[in-house]
């Protein structure tokens, strides 16, 4: 765990628990590549490696089509967000998977009784389909996509949404995510935070200036309970 990170509980977990999911729960990277490499071929373009579009997945599909094709007009790439959406769909859960310890900490939740849900900014359709194929569908207490409401992260009526949906106020519940989008729709919601550094970000990110509650290395950390932060 950071030393940067405020202090921490130690005493429960917490009452509910809210996850963005790609770069949080998912490495979904592997499938964006494939995406993006199919993309590419059928544009007579060699493949891309893995790195410059890592950086982007928690950015969002036009942050992808940029890494992918950096020397085309955004107007033009902006025209490609469907093809990427439809290639997507046809790779989904094809290479990529949970992190290491995600299924862990989940458990650990499942078992001291704390209920959880995803909050992402991807097309609501997208993520529930990845449900099955993850063995989550019937974990998963609520599901929350970019389009499900008329707005999304940063905004914080998805997260205050969600936490409603389960039964607990928004104080009382913790959101997780990798993305500074996540940690001030947290804040906005005055929901605690923490940031996944496991995650995906960009050389200049900082995520110490996100003012997170709690910054953590490594899903696995997250199993024992005196990680997670205080609840109001």
């Amino acid at each position: 765990m950071s030393a940067a990170a405020p202090a921490l509980s130690g005493a429960a977990y917490p009452q509910a628990v809210l996850f963005d999911l790609d770069g949080t729960l998912l490495d979904s990277a592997p499938d964006m590549l494939a995406v993006a490499n199919r993309m590419r071929a059928d544009r007579g373009l060699p493949p891309m490696p893995m790195t410059p579009l890592r950086a982007q997945v928690s950015k969002g599909s036009r942050a992808m089509l940029g890494a992918a094709f950096p020397d085309v007009d955004p107007v033009q790439r902006d025209g490609w967000v469907q093809e990427f959406l439809d290639l997507y769909e046809a790779e989904l859960g094809l290479h990529g998977a949970p992190f290491d310890g995600v299924e862990a900490m989940l458990a650990a939740l499942e078992a001291a009784g704390s209920p959880w849900g995803i909050v992402t900014n991807k097309p609501e359709y997208l993520a529930r389909k990845l449900m099955p194929l993850l063995g989550w569908e019937t974990r998963c207490a609520v599901l929350i996509g970019g389009d499900t409401l008329s707005v999304r992260k940063p905004d914080p009526l998805p997260l205050t949404t969600a936490a409603h949906r389960i039964g607990v106020e928004p104080a009382h519940c913790i959101y997780v995510g990798d993305d500074e989008r996540d940690i001030v729709a947290a804040r906005a919601a005055g929901m605690p935070s923490v940031v996944a550094l496991w995650g995906y970000r960009l050389d200049h990110d900082d995520p110490l200036a996100w003012q997170g509650d709690a910054m953590i290395e490594s899903p696995s950390e997250l199993i024992g309970a005196g990680a997670w932060p205080a609840t109001r």
